[in-house]
């Protein structure tokens, strides 16, 4: 086997690091039933994915998808479920614009139909495909973005789509609609679109509504829709998804954004705790292990946050509770990976990985330039003692999960890859552009 120095590139900086063990959820651990895998960790405790494919190799079906969608693909029993936004009818003027300073926004000037499929895992056939709503979008998003950015949950008897300003959906495993719930329209910065997903524990889902508007985060009965609570939020748009953690016995939810991270109590919405430190613009979701969280962004400036929960009350800013921060090489499209003692993270555009320690904060491997891998926006991920980095180009860099990483494989598929890979069993699914992969040894 190679070394990572083969593929990667020089050391650019030394980094501090983590430890990461997240709490489990109430979402079957075989299955990747949520954004980021069963623990929201970015980890498939059970997978074992082939290291090697291409269009020749280990892909069992490859399936053409309609319209477009960077949500990444869920997977429940013996389906695959997805999120998609097809342009309909002739172009027209666009609703909303709100372009101010952004050079690179994309408006909308098409009706959309709002999808949600639910595909066989055996054979990539289309089981059933729902149109949940049919609209022109009231304003557009980044020109590498998706109107279908946001990823589905399940908990294997109701699926919950979500998208954003376009509506949230529960629906049954057959694909009817049980209820719907309508927020308004999301006012994001420059227009760049929207993001974030939900997070389900037990009976309850919860919500993230970061914008340039009234922001708030709200908590759903998860079987009819009904508010539980709505939180306001002194926050502006940011696109990272609640993460629920449970600490001292009693679920948490943790949101990530420029005002503060901080953490709800999942019954009352009321806050905890809450932290300053991140920049502008939060894209990357936290992720949680051991009693500790860990944030990061990278827009103004660069920030990582660790952030001891033990006894964390009120303002916890520069107090002994911020067990470390870290201003060089830290996330902010793709999420972190907690593999383990480790803690995985990229600069998206200069393909930069570093790997951290978990309890010390000692920099394990790199920040290494990732010789063969561009433009990243999927969250890593990890299973069977391998880390899968995937990019825009159509690459995925498959490494060992070691203190010192090694190169196993690079693979490249004819498609670009923005939405996160899913692990389950034998299988790693990539969703592409164009097309849904099943990549499996059988």
């Amino acid at each position: 086997m190679n070394t990572l120095k083969n593929l990667l590139g020089t050391a650019l900086v030394t980094c501090c690091s983590v430890m990461t063990h997240v709490a489990a959820d109430e979402v079957g651990d075989r299955y990747w039933g949520q954004w980021r895998g069963p623990f929201g960790n970015g980890v498939g405790p059970h997978a074992d994915p082939p290291t090697e494919w291409s269009e020749s190799k280990n892909v069992r079906w490859k399936i053409h998808l309609p319209g477009m969608g960077h949500s990444t693909p869920i997977i429940w029993g013996d389906r695959v479920y997805v999120s998609a936004a097809v342009g309909v009818g002739e172009s027209v003027d666009p609703v909303h614009t709100h372009t101010e300073g952004a050079h690179d926004y994309v408006a909308p000037t098409q009706s959309h139909k709002f999808l949600v499929l639910a595909i066989n895992r055996a054979d990539g056939k289309i089981v059933w495909e729902r149109t949940v709503r049919d609209q022109i979008p009231h304003e557009g998003m980044h020109n590498t973005g998706s109107m279908a950015s946001n990823s589905p949950v399940t908990d294997g008897e109701h699926l919950f789509a979500f998208f954003g300003s376009r509506g949230l959906y529960c629906l049954d495993m057959q694909g009817e609609v049980l209820w719907e719930k309508d927020f308004g329209d999301m006012k994001t910065k420059h227009a760049h679109g929207e993001g974030s997903s939900p997070a389900l524990w037990g009976d309850t889902l919860v919500v993230n509504w970061d914008h340039e508007g009234e922001s708030f985060v709200v908590a759903l009965d998860k079987a009819t829709g009904e508010e539980r609570w709505r939180a306001a939020r002194d926050e502006v748009s940011s696109w990272s998804t609640p993460l629920v953690v449970v600490h001292g016995g009693k679920p948490q939810v943790i949101i990530a954004a420029t005002t503060a991270v901080r953490g709800y109590d999942l019954a009352t919405g009321k806050v905890i705790w809450e932290c300053a430190g991140l920049s502008s613009n939060v894209v990357a979701s936290p992720v949680s292990a051991s009693g500790m969280v860990y944030a990061g962004s990278s827009y103004d400036f660069q920030s990582m946050l660790a952030i001891r929960l033990d006894g964390a009350k009120g303002d916890i800013t520069d107090t002994e509770h911020v067990v470390w921060t870290l201003d060089r090489l830290t996330p902010y499209v793709p999420s972190p990976l907690l593999y383990g003692d480790s803690l995985y993270f990229i600069r998206h555009n200069q393909g930069t990985l570093s790997v951290l320690e978990a309890k010390t904060g000692k920099t394990l491997a790199g920040p290494f330039r990732l010789r063969g891998i561009k433009n990243v926006f999927a969250s890593p991920v990890g299973a069977a003692n391998r880390v899968y980095i995937t990019d825009r180009s159509g690459a995925t860099l498959v490494l060992s999960h070691a203190a010192t990483p090694d190169l196993v494989a690079l693979n490249h598929l004819d498609d670009s890859f923005s939405a996160s890979p899913a692990l389950v069993d034998s299988e790693i699914y990539l969703r592409g552009e164009h097309y849904l992969y099943r990549i499996s040894e059988d």
